[in-house]
């Protein structure tokens, strides 16, 4: 019975894979406590990525880049994924191939969509303009 629980509890552990969502409304406000009463802490933009931490009725506890602790009204919440370049740039390949040509580049603190995880730690994302293209995992955040 003993080992069956270590076993189950040790599969949970592993199992579990990060949540991340991105905010839909043109700017939401990430509070210091699951209220609107609370403080006010920061203000962010459309398609910027967050990880879910708490998931409540009305609001969820988030992660963000880097690596805060805050609170966001569920609503403001989408379902798109998206990611966001963490250094001064990133050049997006045709393929998933450092070699392959740039399809085109994004500078920091850019929000592209993700599209899906691909083999090797790249992930296909699809900027603003519609361009499509591949980036390294380690480039971007929210993945």
């Amino acid at each position: 019975m003993r080992r069956r629980l270590l076993l189950a509890l040790a599969f949970a552990g592993s199992a579990h894979a990060a949540e991340y969502r991105s905010v839909q409304d043109a700017t939401a406000v990430l509070y210091d406590a699951p209220s609107r009463a609370a403080t006010p802490l920061y203000v962010v933009s459309r398609y910027y990525p967050l990880e879910v931490i708490v998931n409540l009725e009305s609001w969820v506890k988030v992660r963000d880049q880097t690596g805060a602790l805050s609170w966001i009204e569920k609503k403001a919440l989408g379902d798109k994924r998206t990611v966001i370049v963490t250094g001064a740039s990133v050049e997006a390949h045709v393929r998933a191939e450092d070699a392959a040509p740039v399809a085109f580049t994004a500078v920091q603190n850019v929000a592209l969509e993700l599209l899906e995880a691909a083999p090797d730690g790249w992930l296909r994302v699809r900027h603003a303009d519609g361009a499509t293209g591949y980036v390294r995992a380690t480039q971007v955040w929210g993945g």
